[in-house]
């Protein structure tokens, strides 16, 4: 077992038997003329983060552990997007429209493709997600059930929404959870915090929460 100095108390966690899950770090959040950009959102504050997500990402590849990506996506014809998805938000182009990327979070576009910095690499998973959580109509826990992970380390994009929404349904199924603080961000920061202390919440209720560096050092 590895163990991270986190909060609200040590994170163990087997190397064998754990993911890196990065949530959302699609061009459609985190670049201009996006989804995020279209809701009337500061995209900066997202693009931020992604040299402690590839630092993350590092840490993994470098010992071979599975990592997992995720792309709030739909298919092309928005049959798995909700009506009401498509009409909540004001901004002025909704989902399925065309904006400065292609159409706003539809699968195979250009806009909701990986950042080019945090671009899966081969043998990683890749899964799209109708929905804010990775479990929802993905197969992804099953995938993991056959891999045999049993923890899972999170970052991405956003943490109160994609993020948050993914790691409670990952704590309902089990897993034991970290989320790397400084690997995740929020168009607004109050809500990020929040999220945070609502994750180490009651001795841990959803999880656990360390920076990276926390990581980095227990892995040394």
């Amino acid at each position: 077992m590895i163990t991270v100095a986190a909060a609200p108390y040590d994170y163990s966690f087997p190397p064998g038997r754990t993911a890196l899950v990065v949530i959302d770090m699609q061009r459609d959040f985190i670049e201009p003329g996006g989804f995020g950009a279209a809701l009337g959102n500061d995209v900066g504050r997202l693009a931020a983060i992604i040299p402690t997500v590839a630092g993350l990402l590092a840490v993994f590849r470098d010992r071979g552990w599975p990592v997992v990506h995720t792309r709030e996506a739909h298919r092309p014809d928005l049959s798995d997007c909700p009506p009401s998805k498509i009409a909540r938000g004001g901004a002025a182009l909704k989902i399925g429209e065309v904006g400065a990327m292609g159409r706003l979070l539809v699968a195979g576009e250009p806009g909701n493709q990986i950042v080019d910095a945090l671009a899966p690499m081969a043998g990683e998973i890749v899964i799209d997600k109708p929905g804010k959580g990775m479990f929802w109509a993905t197969g992804i826990h099953e995938i993991l059930q056959g891999l045999g992970i049993t923890h899972l380390v999170f970052a991405g994009v956003t943490t109160e929404v994609c993020v948050q929404t993914s790691m409670r349904e990952a704590n309902d199924r089990g897993y034991e959870c970290l989320l790397i603080e400084d690997a995740t961000e929020s168009y607004f920061p109050e809500f990020k915090a929040s999220t945070v202390q609502m994750i180490v919440a009651q001795g841990g209720i959803v999880g656990w929460v360390a920076p990276l560096a926390a990581l980095q050092a227990a892995v040394a």
